[in-house]
């Protein structure tokens, strides 16, 4: 990190954690007036433009940080997420995977890497790196519902519900968990009359 801007960065930081992503973005266009190779203002800045789905905005942000420090596991993990919101999963891919490798067995990582692979190339490795995500943290209620869904889409419902229940254990009113269970409801309920 340039150190000359650790202040600046975590007031960032602080912005886009509560919700405050202009600000957020103001504070490192100030860092960047100054010093244009601060690859650390240009990784924040894509991440605040991921929160607001500006994706074409968070990915111009987001390659110039990789081209100023191509070894960043976090500006590699948000351009993956950046492409893997638009659907361009395979693109989305190279950028998780070279994230695993600088930054391996990290939870949100693996669960992003998990989701592309079942979306793309392939299901079942995307499946087992989803249930490694879980592994390294059972009580993550994205990697859950991930893995339901991916469950669901193979239609393995018994299994689906199985990690639904686990997010409402979690989180009670999760209307993501909630909405996939009604479905899975009338799922069954279809399949019993026919």
């Amino acid at each position: 990190m340039h150190n000359e801007y650790s202040e600046e960065l975590a007031r960032a930081e602080t912005f886009r954690q509560e919700g405050e992503h202009v600000r957020a973005i103001e504070v490192c266009q100030k860092i960047l007036l100054e010093n244009l190779d601060c690859g650390e203002a240009y990784e924040e800045i894509g991440d605040n433009y991921l929160s607001l789905q500006k994706y074409n905005e968070a990915e111009k942000a987001l390659l110039r940080a990789i081209q100023i420090n191509s070894e960043s596991a976090n500006a590699n993990y948000l351009l993956g997420f950046s492409y893997s919101e638009k659907g361009d999963y395979e693109k989305a891919l190279e950028y998780f995977e070279k994230a695993d490798i600088l930054r391996p067995n990290h939870a949100e990582i693996l669960r992003c890497l998990g989701w592309c692979y079942f979306h793309s190339t392939s299901p079942r490795r995307g499946l087992v790196i989803l249930e490694r995500a879980r592994t390294l943290t059972p009580q993550d209620t994205l990697i859950l519902l991930d893995l339901g869904v991916c469950l669901l889409t193979s239609r393995k419902q018994k299994e689906a519900k199985k990690y639904f229940l686990q997010v409402l254990e979690l989180e009670p009113n999760n209307e993501k968990a909630l909405g996939y269970l009604r479905q899975i409801e009338k799922l069954s309920g279809t399949s019993k009359k026919s």
